[in-house]
């Protein structure tokens, strides 16, 4: 059983004013739980190396796709096949992205859900949220998994110089320039995308944001905001798959872009193969031996209880469980209907007394450096809680 620890919760007008405005739900609940689940030394470590592994095993399952062309079988948009080759080419490197993992807690065995490879959420509250419950209840603020902030920073770093101390790269160059950018009126993405900016800027980088509605394209040049200044580095909380369907004259912009322009992407372009969770069938094929895999299948898994989910479906959105009998046992709607199905084995998640259940998210930014809980019921969708965590 999950064991957790009731804390005293930060004053909304606290979280307002660390730019943490998602914090209550539509219902009025707080979107942040009280508890705080107590985790010990060797299941960080578990969680830790879980995801340093499966990031290795992900590179190797991309390079499978690209070398064999199966992006029709991922469900991958033609229009952003050369976006996503060139970007593996150049090695553009991933700035984050957040592994959903079952198990880990109670003696059971950590499992793979997905990967939020493109465009996860959720870091703000694992970074800062998470670390302020625990300092503003007089605990030890360092006894968590969490060096997200530090090494984001880091990977600004890294990411911009390649590896060249910063100062050397700002004589040389000058200091080039970070866009950041989201949809305006979704104030979770605007926040994540807000509190990036600050990491940058803390980095020591030159740092902007604007709307997507505001920005500038140039298929010669790059990306520009809203004042006319080019852009070196571009990162958008916006889906690729999204950017293919419905901006078409900009997708193909922004493949003339990588040719001749100065603008690079973040998170680039080849992400989308790890968010794809076609990625999970060609994962299993490659690494059946691997404990962290489930098996997963575009066709239904005979005599297993397993799950149905969309191939570009978030927040738990259009997914279907299904007894071994094949009777559904719970669905969701959602806007991903029309997308091809993959299926994976059903996994075991811990539970708290009250029959909660608890999905592990552990980011990755060139390593494992941050843990945080999702709570909630067989499905976990839109209306899930964050919980902390404390290593005791």
């Amino acid at each position: 059983m999950v064991e957790t620890l009731r804390v005293k919760p930060l004053e909304k007008a606290v979280m307002d004013e660390i730019g943490m405005t998602w914090h209550t739900d539509a219902d009025g609940s707080s979107y942040i739980s009280e508890d705080l689940v107590q985790i010990t030394e060797d299941a960080a470590e578990a969680y830790y190396d879980a995801a340093n592994d499966l990031y290795d095993m992900f590179l190797g399952a991309a390079q499978r796709v690209i070398d064999e062309q199966l992006y029709l079988e991922l469900g991958i948009p033609s229009n952003l096949v050369g976006l996503i080759e060139d970007s593996w080419d150049k090695k553009d490197l991933h700035l984050y992205g957040r592994f959903d993992l079952a198990g880990g807690l109670d003696g059971l065995p950590i499992k793979l859900i997905e990967f939020n490879a493109d465009t996860p959420t959720g870091v703000f509250e694992t970074s800062i949220i998470q670390w302020a419950l625990l300092k503003s209840n007089g605990m030890d603020e360092t006894s968590q998994f969490n060096n997200v902030h530090e090494m984001l920073q880091e990977n600004f770093r890294r990411l911009i110089t390649r590896d060249k101390p910063l100062e050397e790269f700002k004589e040389r160059y000058g200091g080039e320039k970070l866009l950041l950018s989201s949809v305006g009126g979704l104030p979770e993405d605007e926040g994540t995308v807000r509190y990036l900016q600050r990491v940058a800027h803390e980095a020591g980088l030159y740092t902007d944001f604007c709307y997507m509605h505001e920005l500038g394209f140039s298929d010669e040049e790059g990306v520009f905001n809203k004042d006319g200044q080019l852009a070196d580095f571009w990162f958008k909380l916006y889906p690729w798959e999204d950017i293919a369907a419905d901006e078409l004259e900009l997708t193909r912009m922004l493949g003339k872009m990588t040719r001749s322009g100065r603008t690079r992407m973040l998170n680039p372009a080849y992400t989308l193969l790890f968010q794809s969770k076609g990625l999970l069938k060609v994962l299993f094929d490659m690494f059946p031996e691997s404990p962290y895999l489930l098996r997963a299948d575009f066709s239904p898994l005979p005599g297993v209880e397993q799950v149905s989910k969309k191939l570009f479906g978030r927040e738990g959105a259009n997914t279907t469980l299904f007894a071994a009998n094949g009777n559904v046992l719970g669905s969701t709607d959602g806007p991903y209907e029309h997308q091809k199905a993959v299926y994976q084995e059903r996994a075991q998640f811990p539970q708290d007394a009250s029959g909660r259940i608890y999905q592990a998210g552990v980011f990755h930014v060139r390593e494992a450096c941050g843990l945080g809980f999702r709570r909630g019921g067989i499905i976990l969708d839109d209306t899930s809680k964050f919980v902390g965590h404390t290593v005791v």
